[in-house]
């Protein structure tokens, strides 16, 4: 019970006016501003399908100095090389730390045979760099001017790369080919430091002419500076291959 009209108009009033602020009678609430960190996941997603010296930028500038890449794991030697190299050769442009060819290969060495088959333009792609775990391959190099003969059991690859390491991979890219044909955004969510963002590719493969296009899922972790300090992806490597045309098996 109220002990006065007065003290109950006072209650009804303040009723009132709360009742109006919820109901929008003081206008819409504002709209939640986005997570800083979609927008910063947007922007590296964008940067990396617009060229190579886009992605490389974002990189640089987005990405923390003690930031790690986590690529999708395989079995094979552990580098990457230029598929475009201007005379067709195969040469280690980076070394992936703790692989079976860490303390082997060096950047700069190029591969001139394996297993007895002549490495040449065509048939970079399918040589028996993937295959079996532990299985041993034998290969011979260039280094310096003279050949060596080397001997590697193949090994799941799975060390993450660092920011500079990252960069080093990403130098020996080829520029004139390195985004998709198409490219979408199809969705970006995150809730604080973790953010997964959802796109997709259209390509034309080189060697069969069929069109491919795959899905990816991209994982950012981000430091309370907003620097990305953790990523990996998701994608659809073997629907691609399947769409251009390969088959894989034992």
């Amino acid at each position: 019970m109220y002990k006065s009209i007065t003290q109950f108009a006072a209650v009804l009033g303040t009723v009132s006016i709360l009742g109006l602020t919820a109901c929008g009678g003081a206008g819409p609430a504002p709209e939640p501003a986005e997570n800083p960190n979609v927008l910063t996941a947007k922007n590296w997603v964008t940067a990396g399908a617009a060229g190579k010296a886009e992605a490389m930028a974002a990189v640089q500038e987005l990405m923390a100095e003690d930031g790690l890449l986590y690529r999708s794991r395989y079995v094979g030697f552990g580098f990457t090389w230029d598929p475009t190299d201007a005379e067709g050769r195969m040469i280690v442009g980076t070394v992936t730390p703790g692989s079976p060819v860490d303390g082997l290969l060096r950047p700069g060495d190029q591969f001139l045979s394996v297993r007895g088959v002549e490495v040449n333009e065509a048939n970079m792609g399918s040589l028996d760099f993937r295959g079996k775990p532990g299985e041993v391959v034998d290969a011979v190099i260039l280094r310096d001017g003279a050949t060596m003969d080397i001997s590697v059991a193949r090994g799941i690859i799975e060390t993450p790369l660092s920011k500079a390491q990252m960069l080093e991979w990403m130098e020996t890219g080829d520029a004139e080919n390195w985004g998709p044909d198409k490219w979408k955004l199809h969705e970006a969510i995150g809730a604080g430091n973790v953010v997964y963002v959802w796109t997709q590719g259209w390509n034309t493969d080189d060697a069969s002419g069929l069109p491919v296009d795959t899905h990816r899922v991209t994982r950012f972790e981000f430091n309370d500076a907003g620097k990305v300090v953790a990523l990996g992806n998701l994608s659809e490597d073997r629907f691609a291959l399947e769409q251009a045309g390969w088959t894989i098996k034992r």
